[in-house]
């Protein structure tokens, strides 16, 4: 991956914190750990994880109260939450996925088939990041060509207004006595057309600098996959 992505561990057993705080420390991530729903709540705002792995019976806040809390909040309901329980209810899924669940593991589990979610499900919150990134790069184009079609009617308008100033004072009709009318009118008219020009100017840079911050953000989509597909397997093996 590009960077290491932040996992937050939320489990009552100390056992299974330690355990995954190992694992996945040894594969490359950054871990945090928290033993219940209040204080994963206080991790989130401190650690602000990449993706949540989050056991759902838990003292304090289960582990849907904490989903609700966090997926009601929009500085965090966008962190992918991945849920572990014991039971292997449909209805209990079905809630969960319904309160913003991305994917559901029920208990016993297999490392392995964990390794494999965590990063489907990063490489899906990655694919979506790169579609919202694109989007607001094409919003950002159709803004500035609505301006720029606004700013050309403007500028069409006044060089209008201009030919009118010149044609009141063509055919000879221009004197000593009306010299200083003409140009006054003359330096009002180009004023506002360099005022128009000077503000188009400055949205078009403005446009570019927010282009090319949301492009430094992107990444090509086969390096994506290349550096998300890596097979489970082979990185147990590293262990």
């Amino acid at each position: 991956m590009n960077s290491r992505k932040k996992i937050l561990i939320v489990d009552d057993e100390s056992i299974n914190l330690e355990f995954f705080d190992l694992m996945l420390s040894k594969l490359g991530f950054i871990v945090e750990k928290a033993g219940d729903g209040v204080e994963a709540l206080e991790k989130v705002k401190s650690f602000v994880p990449d993706l949540i792995i989050l056991d759902n019976i838990m003292p304090r806040l289960s582990g849907w109260e904490v989903t609700r809390t966090l997926k009601s909040d929009p500085q965090y309901r966008q962190i992918p939450i991945i849920m572990f329980s014991a039971m292997d209810d449909v209805k209990d899924k079905v809630e969960g996925f319904e309160l913003g669940v991305d994917d559901y593991i029920t208990k016993p589990y297999n490392f392995s088939v964990v390794l494999a979610r965590i990063r489907a499900v990063l490489r899906g919150r990655e694919l979506w990041g790169q579609i919202i990134a694109r989007e607001s790069r094409l919003s950002l184009a159709e803004d500035l060509n609505a301006d720029i079609k606004n700013n050309v009617t403007v500028f069409l308008s006044s060089i209008d207004e201009l030919d009118g100033v010149i044609a009141g004072f063509s055919g000879g009709s221009l004197d000593g006595s009306s010299l200083p009318n003409f140009i006054a009118l003359l330096r009002e008219k180009t004023a506002l057309v360099r005022k128009n020009i000077a503000e188009l100017d400055a949205r078009i840079e403005h446009t570019m600098t927010e282009w090319e911050t949301l492009k430094k953000k992107e990444i090509g989509l086969q390096a994506l996959e290349d550096n998300m597909r890596r097979p489970p397997d082979s990185e147990l093996k590293q262990l």
